[in-house]
């Protein structure tokens, strides 16, 4: 996650809030109240709503497709959108409750947030609520930038050599690309399937090729011949 994060308050004017997203160049930034709790969201898309409802001849009435009213309808709570856009403050333009993640968090949650709600941030708070950092797409991306070595060397600690095995299966480990390779012989295709299944758990993984040979298959052969 990044720690310096670029946040306003309830009251902050809806000009500061376009300044501070321009002049940060990010797509949303938290709302906070004095203790620093995040209450709210507020994007691009909120104060755009401005934009979107301005009336461009005499009486137009204009009202957003049908799509975008269920949307928002089904989304989070907030006033409505034509509500919205008369707003002054960053408390009457922000989406609220905010999605938010905890520190500790995995990027597993964090990535199925951010498409479950259709973000691409997320305030990253205490047990409390209070504001911590933001974590973005681009920050998930970075587990895929890992080197094939730091990847492979996870896998031997962690999962090979982990304290899951009494004793440690005789598994070889390569790494091209992100794609992990694991070979070798262990007991039990059960063995073979919790391996594969961890190494794919290890950030960075891009694939996993199992070539695992067990000695409970059919002539100690590949493990999907195994009983």
């Amino acid at each position: 996650m990044t720690r310096r994060v670029a946040s306003v308050n309830g009251g902050t004017p809806f000009k500061d809030v376009a300044e501070v997203l321009v002049n940060h160049e990010v797509s949303a930034a938290p709302v906070v109240d004095g203790e620093g709790h995040v209450i709210g969201m507020v994007s691009e898309a909120d104060l755009l709503r401005k934009e979107q409802f301005r009336e461009r001849y005499h009486r137009e009435g204009y009202r957003p497709p049908l799509r975008t009213r269920l949307r928002e309808r089904v989304g989070r709570k907030g006033a409505p959108a034509e509500r919205r856009a008369r707003g002054d403050t960053a408390r009457d333009l922000m989406t609220r409750p905010a999605i938010t993640v905890k520190p500790h968090a995995d990027v597993v949650t964090a990535a199925r947030l951010m498409s479950e709600h259709g973000i691409k941030r997320l305030p990253v708070v205490d047990d409390d609520g209070v504001l911590e950092g933001i974590v973005s797409r681009h920050d998930l991306l970075t587990v895929f930038a890992r080197t094939d070595d730091a990847i492979a060397r996870e896998v031997r600690d962690d999962v090979v050599e982990g304290p899951l095995w009494a004793r440690p299966p005789a598994v070889r480990v390569s790494v091209s690309d992100g794609v992990v390779t694991l070979s070798g012989r262990v007991a039990r295709t059960t063995d073979a399937r919790i391996a594969v299944g961890m190494t794919g758990r290890v950030n960075g993984v891009v694939d996993v090729v199992d070539e695992l040979e067990c000695e409970d298959a059919h002539g100690g052969g590949t493990c999907d011949e195994g009983a």
